[in-house]
């Protein structure tokens, strides 16, 4: 594919170094800087240019376009830029990043054009609300077509190792000392500290959350969010509309006041200028059920998440602006949420890779990835029995009426799922696989 991405900031960056090795990847940004670094570690076409400005895309108007990112930092350049490369270009589809959840509606994509809206911000702060509905759980992930869902749960440091019914739900993946893997499912050994991620229906996996040792009293309604920025907002904005009690703590006495006209006096907007440490003491903080640190900067995130566990905070919510912090959040009893950043990247992959044949998402930090298949009514795999790949790493069943069953055990029908579970060394196999067969 002959591919534009207007923006050469973190989420440009990696998503030219991913789509470079199989595509022609063309970066375009006004900062020279930027560019050049992206240069030096990646073999792409590099434009310095306005991307506002229609002589910056006749540059390239000989070239079909297949695929259009916008990921500048700007939410008006970046919706302007796809209606001015739509002027000079032949685009086939627009994929176009924004923070303000206002342009979310239809109207936008229709009037830009615009095949896709990624919102960062609305993912990310999405991901909190859902620890509302699971408090016992690390992470929620939800898939179309089918209700099952994938969540991953810490056990408690004093598990006792004990043999899971699975017929009603899948262990798909666990990761320990910072290194995931796909168990035998016939074999499963689950150890103190194990990250276990659960595959099934909501009521099915909430049984065994008493069998972990998890904590089954958590009722989260008292809610403390760190960071006045855009994202710990939206946060605060989500929780409190659940009816939540909500504590916001900024130190920027600007933002606090942003906040506060945002969210309405709805939310305690605490300034932590003066009294950083004593706020947990100061503030009554250490009564709250959840405590989210949802600012940029990931090493503040982890100070302040200890804290609140030494506090005594029973869920302690870090989010994630830098995989290399991936593994130290998690090392530490943190649950981990991906930023907007890592969530954009994240997002616009999962729309390049999934097709209307199969649905692709990563899961553990992009450490597995999960392929869905639907069997439609023009299929030609109805009434076929399909060979399991052999593939060390994976998981595959089958979905049909939402019950699991082994894949080689069936004979496919109209709306039945083929679901495949890989790690990062099998994913490109196990997607050869799913898409031929």
């Amino acid at each position: 594919m002959n591919i534009i991405i207007t923006g050469a900031g973190k989420v440009g960056f990696n998503l030219a170094k991913n789509l470079s090795i199989a595509h022609n990847v063309t970066v375009i940004d006004i900062n020279s800087e930027a560019l050049h670094r992206i240069q030096e570690d990646i073999d792409i076409l590099a434009i310095n240019g306005d991307v506002e400005d229609i002589k910056t895309f006749e540059r390239i108007k000989d070239k079909d376009i297949d695929l259009f990112i916008a990921v500048t930092n700007i939410d008006n350049t970046n919706l302007v830029s796809s209606l001015v490369a739509d002027s000079v270009l032949h685009i086939d589809k627009k994929i176009v990043r924004l923070k303000k959840e206002s342009f979310n509606n239809q109207n936008v994509k229709d009037k830009f054009n615009v095949d896709k809206l990624i919102f960062p911000v609305e993912l990310a702060s999405k991901a909190i609300l859902s620890l509302l509905m699971y408090p016992k759980a690390n992470n929620v992930k939800y898939f179309k077509y089918t209700k099952h869902e994938l969540i991953s749960v810490m056990v408690s440091s004093d598990f006792k190792p004990l043999s899971l019914n699975q017929s009603a739900f899948k262990i798909v993946g666990i990761e320990r000392d910072e290194e995931f893997f796909i168990p035998n499912i016939d074999d499963i050994e689950i150890l103190p500290n194990d990250l276990v991620y659960f595959f099934g229906l909501e009521e099915d996996i909430k049984i065994i959350y008493d069998e972990l040792g998890i904590d089954s009293d958590i009722d989260i309604r008292k809610c403390v969010v760190v960071g006045g920025n855009n994202l710990g907002v939206a946060i605060a904005k989500r929780l409190s509309d659940s009816g939540c009690s909500v504590k916001l703590l900024e130190k920027d006495l600007k933002l606090c006041e942003v906040a506060d006209e945002i969210l309405g006096g709805r939310v305690s907007i605490i300034n932590t200028k003066y009294n950083p440490h004593d706020i947990f003491k100061n503030e009554s903080l250490h009564n709250a059920d959840i405590f989210v640190a949802a600012t940029a900067d990931d090493e503040f995130n982890i100070i302040k998440s200890l804290e609140a566990k030494e506090s005594g905070i029973k869920k302690v919510v870090a989010i994630n602006n830098d995989l290399e912090y991936y593994g130290l959040m998690h090392s530490l009893g943190i649950v981990v949420i991906r930023g907007p950043k890592i969530s954009a990247y994240n997002k616009i992959m999962e729309e390049i890779n999934s097709t209307k044949i199969v649905i692709q998402k990563n899961f553990c930090g992009s450490k597995a990835t999960i392929f869905i298949r639907k069997i439609f009514p023009d299929s030609k795999l109805i009434n076929s029995t399909i060979k399991v790949a052999n593939i060390d790493g994976v998981a595959i069943f089958c979905i049909r009426d939402e019950k699991l069953y082994d894949l080689d055990e069936v004979v496919l029908e109209i709306d039945d799922l083929i679901v495949a579970f890989a790690t990062l060394n099998s994913s490109k196999k196990i997607k050869k696989w799913i898409y031929e067969l």
